[in-house]
């Protein structure tokens, strides 16, 4: 992972932390900093910056098998529907913290809502900073991979700031990751 490659083709990508997007031209430099969820950190000349699995090839790795890496996302949650949805969260990451948004305590409520005979998944979750550009694209994530499971018709992911995250919040399995227990 700390080798640098070499980008095949121009390639848009969000900037960290501002989520700005970007464009990296064919040939710049990156070295692989973060791989999880089916998503890309770079560091870049400038930066980091966030590249989508879409974009996998310009990093010289096959779209397919990164695809299939990133559905399989870990382990197959069984259960209730609300438990998958719980476990398609997991898969997504803040692109400069290794653990899920989950074990980060990020996610404060889950609730499948059915009316109509549509079933909805909302989520409320909150970001480690109010100000975290990231944040839209982190949500943006989770209500992409929520609308993947059969029996979500729609998904709504918003971002609230009550109460204020802390570092209490992150689960056990977490704080094991980040090396804070």
């Amino acid at each position: 992972m700390s080798s640098k490659i070499s980008l095949t083709r121009d390639v848009d990508a969000i900037q960290i932390p501002s989520g700005d997007t970007v464009s990296l031209p064919q040939g710049t430099e990156v070295i692989i900093t973060q791989s999880l969820g089916g998503t890309y950190t770079v560091a870049t000349h400038f930066g980091l910056a966030r590249i989508s699995s879409q974009d996998a090839d310009a990093l010289g790795i096959d779209p397919a098998k990164q695809q299939e890496a990133a559905n399989s996302g870990g382990e197959e949650v069984e259960g209730d529907l609300e438990a998958k949805v719980w476990g398609q969260l997991k898969n997504v990451y803040d692109p400069e913290i290794p653990v899920n948004i989950v074990d980060l305590g990020l996610v404060y409520d889950c609730t499948l809502k059915e009316e109509e005979g549509k079933t909805t998944a909302e989520v409320k979750m909150t970001l480690t900073a109010p100000g975290c550009g990231m944040g839209p694209t982190i949500a943006a994530d989770a209500q992409s991979r929520i609308m993947t499971l059969d029996g979500v018709d729609d998904a709504r992911v918003d971002l609230v700031w009550d109460p204020p995250w802390n570092q209490d919040m992150i689960s056990e399995e977490g704080k094991m990751k980040l090396g804070i227990l």
